[in-house]
């Protein structure tokens, strides 16, 4: 990754951690769920709505490091109006650019969100950019899941 993207990604992450969008209570969210990550510090939790088989809103509060922040918002940004199988998929290519420098993945299609690819080079940070994530996925599997911890 060239010096100069590195900084743009590193703009980003900086900006979601600054002004985190979709960060609130979702007092009408049908599937809400907590998530910690005890190494780092960071707590979340994210809250769905999802009729049928969109995700209609999603938003999240916690605390964290930078890097758990602005990972969350951009998952609320990327997943407002998705389908599940949207986000399904979504999460899979995230995850695959956090944890596979080996990865193919469609970076148009992640946009922003290719701005954690930087993380991978510091495995203990892999933690807080996935946090969200899996609890989105475990939130999308079941109506009253567990809390969700990276230990």
């Amino acid at each position: 990754m060239s010096d100069e993207m590195e900084d743009l990604y590193q703009e980003v992450i900086l900006d979601h951690n600054r002004r985190p969008a979709n960060f609130r209570p979702m007092p009408d969210a049908n599937r809400t769920i907590e998530a910690d990550n005890p190494l780092c510090g960071d707590r979340l939790e994210l809250f769905l709505r999802v009729e049928g088989d969109r995700i209609e809103d999603v938003s999240f509060l916690g605390s964290g490091c930078a890097i758990s922040v602005a990972s969350a918002s951009m998952l609320t940004e990327h997943l407002k109006g998705a389908t599940v199988a949207d986000a399904e998929a979504l999460f899979a290519a995230v995850h695959a650019v956090l944890t596979d420098e080996k990865a193919t993945v469609d970076e148009e299609r992640l946009g922003n969100l290719m701005a954690l690819s930087g993380v991978r080079r510091y495995p203990m940070r892999v933690k807080c950019a996935t946090l969200s994530w899996h609890a989105l996925k475990a939130a999308l599997a079941s109506r009253r899941p567990d809390p969700v911890t990276t230990e």
